[in-house]
């Protein structure tokens, strides 16, 4: 166990840092008072059993995990619509304090099972007592709808190990073109939803100065 401490460390202070500077970003576009395509952030660490299990089933070893397993350090950006995926990819993008080594592309491109998001693998470079050490973190970015979809999908998986039975494969498949049609449907009346925040968050710094 002091083994999987010492060498999980570093990435609880990626995802830690991580959770800080993207939240800033949000909170950079509300100082500006322009719509933030960063709703909210969370992120993990991967327990040790489940890495130990995707090492046994990617075939990856032990001693190889730093170099070969992208997504130990977590991190899921939250959007509420669609098209603020992209820009958040953008704004990845044009960072500097990270290094892009892969993306891939679930939302144009789905997964068979109905799956939808948008992961952007980074090498991060986390400060230590020992030096630099730059590190894996897999990034997924998504829509709260297709969050919903694919945490329930995870909670099933757990079930059914992968294997779902038709009838669940052919719901959870509807489900996920419900809920894209869902984001779809929600993008049309995008600019209402943004003036009925932006009059919601007045009234309410308003009675905040009333109060004071």
């Amino acid at each position: 166990m002091n083994q999987w401490d010492q060498f999980l460390a570093p990435y609880k202070q990626a995802v830690a840092e991580l959770k800080i500077k993207f939240k800033g970003m949000r909170g950079q576009f509300e100082f500006d008072n322009t719509h933030s395509p960063i709703e909210f952030v969370t992120g993990r660490v991967k327990p040790i059993a489940s890495i130990i299990d995707k090492a046994a089933q990617k075939g990856i070893p032990l001693e190889r995990l730093e170099e070969e397993m992208q997504d130990i350090a977590g991190m899921r950006i939250m959007c509420q619509f669609g098209d603020d995926i992209h820009t958040v990819v953008e704004l990845l993008r044009n960072r500097n304090d990270f290094e892009i080594v892969e993306d891939r592309d679930y939302i144009s491109h789905k997964k068979t099972s109905g799956y939808r998001s948008y992961h952007v693998v980074i090498r991060y470079p986390v400060q230590t007592i020992h030096g630099e050490k730059k590190l894996l973190a897999e990034i997924q970015i998504r829509t709260l709808a297709m969050n919903f979809w694919a945490t329930i999908e995870h909670t099933l998986n757990y079930k059914y190990k992968g294997i779902f039975p038709s009838d669940i494969q052919m719901r959870l498949k509807r489900a996920a073109e419900a809920a894209y049609r869902l984001d779809e449907e929600m993008s049309l009346i995008r600019g209402e939803i943004q003036d009925a925040q932006a009059f919601f968050t007045r009234k309410k710094e308003f009675k905040q100065e009333e109060k004071n």
